[in-house]
């Protein structure tokens, strides 16, 4: 197992999800924080997300631990990922209720054409500058009303966005294992309780990692599989020895993964190499196209539509089917493009001289099922042996929000009614 874990450490580290530079290590507490009276007797929901789990990766690869305890608690065939099913905007959408187009990270790379500005998730800088993330995450939402939080490297718990950070966070790196993460969230279960969080995220990249590099049917991608699945029953026992009332857990994951046909793959169309006339945004499994003259978008569409073949399909924005929330209609912070040119699984777009991976995520949930993301949950406040329907992953904001009593201060595009079945105490 040591071997397994040094491997797939390695590979994570390799992966575009690697921040730059130097990153301290050490955690982030901001001081003179304390639950209320309230706060003190709220439950506790510890969120963990598991990067690019399938949806059947569980059953699948016989992680046990997983098995059993969505067994016994909510088990979902499947968690419908917001379009495009891709890391930044998925972990935003879990944890602000928010479409990747009304909250702003539309990408995990963009150009926001008011700011002047390009956003990257391996920068650090952008990551931890909470002016690019629209919503309020849920550790703002608690923190703003006495409950204390803590975040183990959930995509955006080192900015400000929303106004206020976890009390207890750390910025992004890859030298944790999974059980050093288990490890220190009980230790902070084991503060005070005036200190003590209420609302804990947890990520983990190794997944995502070992379906990128290897593909989604390799032993590497079903060793990290387990990894995870042993780190979570770690997890699990040492929070029962603590012996603590009305712990829940909900575990999910951002999108799944599929192989891809990399050793043919698809042509940027030669018309828009033209960087005077166009910038276009390639993630490989969607093209997006910014016309710099407006006047020409409409003559660029048609040319486009007229010279597109069997293994892609040509949009302007404006006519993406209603259900993706990824319209110009949607697109709050004008930052997606006017026309998009999307790929049919498992063909990718790619750039003479670049490379990709043999696994890749980013198409439409409705149309590839290997996109499908896990959703479990167990504790107290959910109800035994249940298994639900696939509903979209902006509905898990107001079920946390529900378990730990906070007032949703702002819209949001989740609705508590899809996931109130869920709990042993309805409203």
């Amino acid at each position: 197992m040591k071997k397994v874990l040094a491997f797939l450490m390695l590979i994570v580290s390799l992966t575009i999800y690697a921040q730059k530079g130097t990153i301290d290590t050490a955690q982030i507490v901001i001081p003179d924080r304390f639950n209320d009276a309230e706060a003190m007797k709220k439950p506790y929901v510890i969120m963990i997300s598991a990067d690019g789990f399938r949806y059947d990766y569980t059953k699948k690869y016989n992680a046990r631990n997983l098995l059993k305890y969505s067994d016994e608690g909510i088990q979902s065939n499947a968690m419908i990922p917001s379009y495009p099913s891709i890391t930044f905007p998925n972990h935003w959408t879990l944890i602000t209720g928010l479409y990747p187009s009304h909250h702003g990270l539309i990408d995990n790379y963009f150009y926001d054409y008011q700011r002047k500005q390009a956003y990257a998730m391996s920068n650090r800088q952008n990551a931890e500058d909470g002016s690019w993330y629209g919503g309020t995450p849920l550790w703002s939402l608690a923190e703003k009303q006495g409950t204390v939080s803590a975040s183990l490297q959930w995509v955006g718990s080192a900015s400000d966005a929303g106004g206020i950070r976890p009390t207890y966070y750390y910025p992004y790196h890859e030298k944790f294992s999974p059980s050093e993460k288990a490890d220190k969230i009980i230790n902070w279960l084991k503060l005070p309780e005036e200190k003590r969080p209420h609302f804990i995220s947890l990520y983990f990249p190794e997944v995502d990692g070992a379906g990128h590099h290897f593909g989604p049917e390799a032993k590497e991608t079903e060793a990290a599989v387990h990894l995870i699945d042993e780190a979570i029953g770690n997890l699990v026992q040492k929070v029962n020895q603590l012996g603590l009332k009305n712990v829940n857990f909900i575990f999910v994951s951002d999108h799944g993964m599929i192989k891809v046909d990399g050793g043919n793959p698809l042509e940027i169309p030669a018309m828009l190499l033209d960087k005077n006339r166009f910038d276009f945004y390639n993630s490989q499994t969607l093209l997006r196209v910014y016309v710099k003259n407006p006047d020409e978008v409409k003559k660029v569409y048609k040319e486009l539509k007229a010279n597109q073949t069997d293994d892609y399909d040509v949009y302007l924005d404006k006519k993406l089917p209603k259900y993706l929330h990824f319209r110009t209609k949607d697109d709050k912070y004008n930052r997606i493009g006017q026309i998009l040119l999307i790929p049919k699984a498992p063909k990718i777009f790619l750039e003479k001289g670049k490379k990709t991976s043999i696994g890749k995520h980013g198409y439409n949930p409705k149309l590839v099922p290997e996109m499908k993301a896990t959703f479990f949950a167990w504790g107290p406040e959910f109800k035994n042996n249940l298994v639900i329907d696939e509903f979209e992953n902006i509905n898990v904001y107001p079920l946390v929000a529900e378990i730990l009593g906070l007032k949703i201060t702002q819209p949001i595009d989740g609705k508590i009614k899809v996931l109130n079945k869920t709990l042993k105490k309805e409203n």
